[in-house]
């Protein structure tokens, strides 16, 4: 199916600069909202009606609902500057801790930050971060977990501690920087240098050849990291959250193929990750708990961040959409603290991962936030307002954490993907309104 033959909605993302006030209008085309489980990439001429849409949505929210997505603006590319390092080469790095405690550049949380507020960096710091991280590439085309300060790729988590083999999201979130990179920039040189080796990238992504999904080997005592949110967790077998951002990452390099005039190639991606999507919704669902699982063969317990995300990308199907949305609303006290989402259910914890209700196995997170509200709007609006202004009341009142939890539980402090990711989930939700 080529892109012109699929039903089309479109959502605009808006990123703000926050601390002075002005406004630079991007498209981004995996925020979109589903319609027959289409897809569309947002064009410029788009722009001017997305910005009478959000002026609309924010409008119709409360004044608190709208004051606490303006701070949270304005925390976000304030902690995003202050987390600046500088590397062994000069270049600005963004770890995703502002002070000392991440030292080196992490991929996936550098491509949060330029999800929720791409605007917060100069171009040189945009361009000199996506070719660091392209660069990084190993000659098998496997991409970084991510890179130390002196310039040594690192391809597992843990300092390369976490598995035998390259963690199971680092071409995907490479494509993500360079796409966002490219939408800021328009640098079509840049693009050209580096376009092969993404692709290159992306066909080194594991895969199950029976169902394209993104597949950890359950033969091996510990094969690889899966996304890295939950690298601690032992996942094995085809992996939710991984195939998802397989799907999101071949939307868009289909799209940097298109722009510089590969056009059969680019319709092989979208194919792709038309293919994926469909295994996704077969291979994963769960209509008895209303949720999708995480993975096939090990830590197959049902996946709160990933049904959320599934929504956000339009990959759920109308009949999966609705019920992943009721679930939120309807288990919303188990499953959400202080406006911040845990990975699982309520009592349930992964097969193997870390001590149970701490960090990815049973702590409150607000990184997905941006997709659960996107989620649970469609049935709550209001639940999905009091969620972002929970979760701004605590980042005010207690600072912002990785992840927190009861008896004064709390993990890395001053995290910058907790306040910039959930922006752009959320004002997706708002141009949707």
């Amino acid at each position: 199916m080529s892109k012109k033959n699929l039903i089309l909605i479109t959502v605009v993302s808006f990123l703000f600069t926050g601390a002075v006030g002005t406004v630079k209008l991007a498209a981004d085309p995996e925020k979109n909202t589903v319609l027959n489980n289409a897809y569309q990439l947002v064009s410029a001429s788009s722009v001017s009606s997305g910005a009478n849409a959000r002026n609309d949505g924010k409008n119709s929210y409360s004044r608190e609902f709208n004051e606490a997505v303006e701070w949270l603006e304005a925390k976000a590319h304030s902690m995003i500057r202050e987390s600046l390092r500088t590397t062994a080469s000069g270049i600005h790095a963004f770890p995703p801790q502002v002070g000392s405690g991440y030292e080196a550049f992490w991929l996936r949380d550098y491509e949060y930050m330029l999800e929720g507020s791409a605007t917060s960096f100069t171009d040189q710091e945009l361009r000199d971060a996506c070719l660091f991280f392209v660069q990084g590439q190993r000659y098998d085309g496997a991409m970084v977990d991510c890179i130390k300060f002196d310039g040594t790729a690192i391809y597992m988590p843990g300092y390369g501690s976490m598995g035998v083999n390259p963690v199971a999201d680092g071409s995907q979130f490479t494509v993500g920087v360079a796409w966002h990179t490219y939408k800021s920039l328009k640098d079509c040189a840049l693009l050209l240098e580096i376009i092969d080796k993404l692709v290159l990238g992306m066909k080194a992504v594991p895969l199950n050849p029976e169902t394209g999904l993104v597949h950890i080997d359950p033969d091996q005592e510990w094969d690889r990291c899966p996304y890295g949110f939950t690298d601690s967790v032992r996942k094995k077998g085809d992996i939710l959250f991984c195939s998802l951002l397989y799907i999101q990452a071949s939307r868009q390099l289909s799209d940097l193929l298109e722009t510089v005039g590969r056009g059969a190639e680019a319709e092989s991606w979208t194919e792709k990750a038309e293919k994926v999507s469909e295994s996704v919704r077969i291979v994963f669902w769960d209509p008895d708990t209303g949720l999708f699982r995480a993975a096939t063969v090990a830590c197959c317990q049902p996946d709160i961040w990933g049904s959320a995300f599934a929504v956000y990308l339009g990959v759920a199907d109308k009949t999966q959409r609705n019920a992943i949305a009721n679930y939120f609303k309807d288990n919303y006290s188990g499953i959400v603290k202080r406006g911040q989402l845990r990975h699982t259910p309520s009592g349930i914890h992964w097969d193997k991962a870390c001590k149970p209700e701490t960090y990815q196995n049973g702590a409150y997170w607000g990184t997905p936030i941006g997709w659960f509200v996107y989620t649970l709007n469609l049935v709550s609006p209001e639940l999905a307002e009091k969620t972002v202004i929970d979760m701004v009341r605590d980042f005010q009142d207690n600072g912002v954490w990785e992840c927190i939890n009861d008896n004064g539980y709390k993990n890395v402090g001053n995290y910058v993907d907790s306040a910039a990711l959930p922006l752009a989930g959320i004002r997706a939700m708002m141009a949707r309104k």
